[in-house]
């Protein structure tokens, strides 16, 4: 016999079949499964702060259980896990070179988990992965405390409350569903207080901070930079900082230069500060000498965690911004330093005065350091550097009429701005001026400070960030790591540091319109933007970005002299500490109070048959007869007999008609004692009125 199959048959969806065989699963696979799903979601946050052999063996352990969870096979022996554990310390210690540690604790314990997951036999095990699974949860803010970060271990807490509710339910196969929604309504229920002790339990510095390593800080700046050793620069999208101006006072965007390290030593390839070359802490930098004019631009600076020390601000600011807990000095190159790093979001105002002179007026010893030039490197610039001085035009010629100079050769030398220069060799300057004409901001910089300094022009790169992009959703102009930029300034007498920056004359929209060259989109990025349209991406991009900030703004910046100001608006004169905890105190007792409200209203919105129950108890409690909590309405029938004769008949009789609306044939049987049919409602309501007429026994005299 031959069989056919009918292609034009229906197939199953293979979503369908995955359905058919979890419901064909026994509940112990199931709930296993829907676990190790958690518990993969907890740890996903975490792949970009594990080692990669630590993810690799953590997600090899939750598939290897949720194998034997689908096919019902043995657990592994005790010396498989005693093998890995091993494996797992020894690996620890050849990363971290420590197993205590912010970084090798989370690894640590998110492998513990993982491992945990390979030893689930009874509801003890599955607590044990319950409490780590949250604490791995908690692990995920010290490295990110981001609203999508907050919102994924929403979800994770969720599901976590899911599954220990259902461990709770030992009989049947209870759905998810049920236990998704028990869990849902804990969360909502505990919401109120995690708020309450969110704003009004004291912030008491530095106990809110959470350790940081130094090696982990991203940012587009650097206290170095080598020169001709990048063929292809990334443009690193993610914010810096965002700055709100107060008055709607905005400068013109050139003005825009949030000043970081100031560069003064060169040795051939690489661009240091002063002080940290050799020699630098016996060398007396020229003093700062700030001068200010002008009206004062206000602002408010947000700043995003950068593992540096340094405070951007505008340029220039004489007075430090304030920072609770924090020690901010100002350098003599104007850079403003804290007394450590940045290891979380800071918020603060400042005021910086676009008009500004500092430095010496006059030429010192300390400037001629800013005149040296390593021997040996980059002939042809030295040589320009002499062509200009022996042009009769430049004969004589003062700063600025030098400096003016290399700007017109910039400007007309057919040099171009690009994020693709390619790697230069020893003489980066040379290779500049006269070979590629091609470069970023720090090849144009660090190539015209070698001229000035051929020319014996004191001069010094600086480095920071340039322009901003204005969120049309909320006001704030947000500084991307894309926009970190080096410029110069040169030194002139009666002037003192003047700044120039030469990308200016090479890429005039670069500083001018807030141009920014663009990375180049990967195939995806320029469909979406094909199929989208690159203004609905930019104002998804902007509406992101202001919800982002919102969240920056209201709970991560959320800080001790934010509370003290809240407690001024509820009319605090002189708020402290024991103000928060008294105004606590009082949100604790109302909210106890409510729960004594709810729990009599729930009382009185009961099973109306188990209420009507529990009165003819007390009735009969009244009279002298003793019954126990849980004594059922016929045992109350014959209690009362025996003890009061003929005197309890009405009562008891009462008793046993509502014993039957109960329980007999075609009674009120549901699970909440919801009357099952418009009969059964009225008879109820027949017994109650019967209940209040009736003779009840009394207790003798």
């Amino acid at each position: 016999m031959v069989t056919t199959t009918n292609p034009s048959a229906p197939t199953t969806p293979w979503t369908t079949r995955v359905r058919q065989e979890m419901n064909a699963l026994p509940r112990e696979s199931r709930d296993t499964l829907f676990l190790l799903l958690v518990v993969g979601w907890v740890m996903l946050p975490q792949l970009d702060v594990l080692p990669l052999w630590a993810t690799a063996l953590a997600a090899g352990a939750l598939l290897w259980r949720g194998w034997l969870a689908w096919h019902a096979r043995p657990l592994p022996g005790r010396w498989w896990l005693l093998g890995m554990l091993l494996a797992v310390i020894a690996g620890t210690l050849l990363t971290h070179k420590t197993v205590l540690g912010r970084d090798a604790g989370v690894t640590l314990t998110t492998l513990l988990l993982a491992l945990k997951t390979l030893e689930l036999r009874a509801r003890r095990d599955a607590f044990v992965i319950f409490f780590l699974g949250f604490f791995t949860m908690l692990t995920n803010f010290f490295f990110s405390q981001s609203l999508l970060t907050a919102a994924s271990m929403v979800v994770g807490l969720l599901g976590l409350l899911t599954a220990l509710v259902n461990a709770h339910k030992p009989v049947g196969k209870p759905p998810l569903r049920e236990s998704a929604r028990t869990a849902g309504t804990m969360v909502l229920l505990g919401a109120p207080i995690v708020a309450a002790l969110f704003i009004f339990f004291p912030r008491l510095a530095p106990l809110w901070g959470t350790p940081s390593d130094n090696s982990t800080g991203r940012t587009g700046l650097s206290s170095t930079m080598q020169v001709g050793n990048v063929a292809q620069l990334a443009l690193d999208e993610t914010v810096a900082l965002r700055v709100r101006f107060e008055g709607g006072v905005v400068p013109p965007q050139q003005q825009l230069y949030f000043r970081g390290p100031v560069l003064g030593h060169f040795d051939g390839l690489e661009w240091k500060a002063m002080s940290s070359a050799p020699g630098g802490m016996w060398r007396v930098p020229p003093p700062a000498d700030l001068q200010v004019s002008g009206e004062g631009l206000r602002y408010q600076v947000t700043q995003e965690p950068h593992q540096l020390p340094w405070a951007l601000l505008l340029e220039a600011t004489p007075e430090a911004p304030e920072l609770p807990g924090r020690r901010l000095t100002m350098t003599p190159d104007l850079q403003w330093v804290s007394d450590r790093p940045f290891a979380e979001l800071v918020r603060f105002e400042a005021t910086s005065y676009p008009e500004f002179r500092h430095g010496p007026l006059q030429m010192t010893p300390a400037l001629r350091a800013f005149t040296e030039l390593p021997p040996g490197y980059n002939p042809r610039t030295l040589q320009l550097a002499a062509d200009m001085r022996a042009d009769p035009a430049l004969a004589g010629a003062d700063t600025a009429a030098l400096v003016n100079a290399a700007m017109l050769r910039l400007r007309t030398g057919g040099y171009t701005y690009t994020l693709e220069p390619g790697v230069s060799g020893q003489h980066s300057a040379d290779e500049f001026w006269f070979d590629t004409k091609a470069g970023f901001c720090e090849h144009i910089a660090s190539a015209f400070v070698v001229l000035m300094r051929a020319l014996d022009i004191p001069s010094r790169i600086v480095t920071g960030y340039q322009g901003g992009e204005l969120n049309g959703v909320d006001g704030y102009w947000t500084v991307r790591q894309a926009d970190a930029h080096a410029w110069t300034e040169v030194w002139e007498a009666g002037k003192g540091w003047v700044r120039v920056d030469p990308t200016s004359a090479v890429a005039p929209g670069r500083i001018g319109e807030a141009q920014r060259l663009q990375a180049p989109r990967g195939a995806v990025g320029n469909a979406l933007t094909n199929v989208v349209g690159a203004g609905l991406i930019a104002g998804l991009r902007s509406a992101w970005e202001a919800v982002n900030n919102g969240w920056n703004q209201w709970v991560l910046n959320y800080t001790q002299t934010s509370q003290v100001n809240l407690l001024k608006k509820l009319g605090f004169e002189s708020p402290s500490w024991e103000d928060l905890l008294r105004v606590l105190a009082g949100l604790v007792a109302a909210a106890a109070l409510l729960g004594v409200a709810w729990a009599r209203w729930e009382r009185h919105r009961q099973d109306p048959w188990l209420r009507l129950l529990e009165q003819a108890r007390q009735r009969l409690l009244d009279a002298g007869l003793e019954l126990g909590h849980s004594a059922p309405a016929r045992s109350m029938a014959q209690a009362a007999r025996q003890q009061f004769g003929d005197a309890a008949t009405p009562a008891a009789a009462w008793l046993l008609r509502l014993e039957a609306l109960r329980y007999a044939p075609g009674g009120d049987n549901t699970a909440q004692g919801t009357p099952s049919s418009t009969h059964a409602t009225r008879a109820l309501q027949a017994l109650r009125r019967e209940f209040h007429q009736l003779a009840w026994p009394a207790r003798p005299r």
